[in-house]
């Protein structure tokens, strides 16, 4: 859970952001899905989260570096608890008195100490896990989204163009058929030359 927050700081920020900027957008006349966006405002957000995410990542990798050295410093505390087992073992081999009672006691504690060696390895490896799916999960999820706004905006705006290209065409034959019923003779001078009448596309 401290891991998700420390990630959303930055980056869910500037995703607000861009979410807000979309909802304060205008309309497009006579629309109600479509609205106009101001390029450059929109590539400044963008850049800002373009620039706030290999902060995230570095701080993903960060805890996970973290997590590494506890697994190291809990493959330590196991080898040192291996070790001490041995010296106790040791210990009370030389004892001749308690020969068999020695041997007891020594395997008791080296079964003792590799229970508990592998529980802080099993532990230590757990954790780490799911501190790194969890870290790219919630990346992944984040762009994800972007993805999905960039492709909304390029179709929202590819739409817009195509229609005003459209609308011009209208406009464009709308003026040359008004200008061929006011004086026809020009028209056809304009239009039966070698270039022909230039056709906006």
């Amino acid at each position: 859970m401290g891991v998700r927050v420390l990630m959303s700081s930055k980056i869910e920020q500037v995703i607000d952001e861009i979410e807000e900027y979309i909802d304060n957008c205008k309309f497009k006349a006579f629309s109600t899905d479509i609205i106009m966006v101001k390029k450059d405002e929109i590539d400044d957000l963008l850049r800002e989260l373009r620039m706030k995410t290999p902060e995230e990542i570095k701080s993903c990798q960060k805890i996970i570096q973290n997590r590494e050295a506890i697994l190291d410093d809990a493959k330590q505390k196991a080898q040192k608890l291996l070790n001490d087992a041995a010296v106790q073992t040791n210990e009370l081999i030389n004892e001749h008195q308690i020969m068999q009672q020695a041997y007891e006691q020594a395997n008791e504690i080296v079964e003792l100490a590799t229970r508990q060696a592998q529980g802080i390895l099993d532990n230590a490896t757990i954790e780490a896990n799911n501190v790194k799916a969890s870290a790219m999960q919630y990346m992944d999820s984040m762009l994800a989204n972007l993805e999905g706004m960039i492709k909304q905006s390029i179709e929202v705006t590819t739409k817009d163009y195509n229609d005003m290209v459209g609308h011009l065409k209208e406009i464009d034959n709308v003026v040359t058929a008004n200008r061929a019923e006011l004086v026809p003779d020009v028209i056809d001078n304009e239009t039966s030359g070698d270039g022909g009448k230039l056709e906006v596309i």
